[in-house]
């Protein structure tokens, strides 16, 4: 097998991590299937995930390693992990304890959708919107 097929077929486990050395995360809900988040992560997060079964990420803008649910007790536990055939994604199947994944108090990060085949300036569509919790209390003295 090529080392390209070994990679797309075979069952070693390569995530190829990007020039900053991070791989790009999609975290969905196990029971609906929703997209909870897109995250990233480095190769300490992705090894902490896979040995604790909780999902760890790594922050670009804090340029640090972080549990989720660390501030917010809304921790994910993760019932599958996928990657995809070029091993440079990771998908999270994960039981999103507490009410919400988003820092800004919604149960997904994805809460406004983008209207396509109308011409003109594009305005954002609020979705499934509603704030489940205060993230001002949630993340009192913190930043997410």
């Amino acid at each position: 097998m090529s080392a390209i097929q070994q990679v797309e077929e075979g069952r070693t486990f390569s995530p190829k991590f990007d020039a900053d050395g991070l791989i790009t995360c999609v975290t969905t809900d196990v029971h609906s299937g929703d997209v909870l988040m897109v995250a990233h992560m480095d190769a300490a997060a992705l090894e902490r995930t896979i040995a604790t079964g909780e999902a760890w990420y790594f922050s670009r803008s804090r340029q640090a390693l972080w549990r989720k649910g660390e501030s917010s007790g809304h921790v994910q536990h993760v019932r599958e992990m996928r990657i995809d055939c070029d091993q440079d994604a990771v998908w999270l199947r994960v039981e999103q304890e507490g009410p919400g994944a988003c820092h800004t108090g919604r149960r997904s990060c994805f809460y406004r959708a983008v209207p396509v085949g109308r011409p003109g300036a594009v305005s954002l569509e609020f979705r499934d919107a509603e704030k489940t919790f205060d993230p001002t209390a949630v993340y009192a003295g913190t930043k997410p």
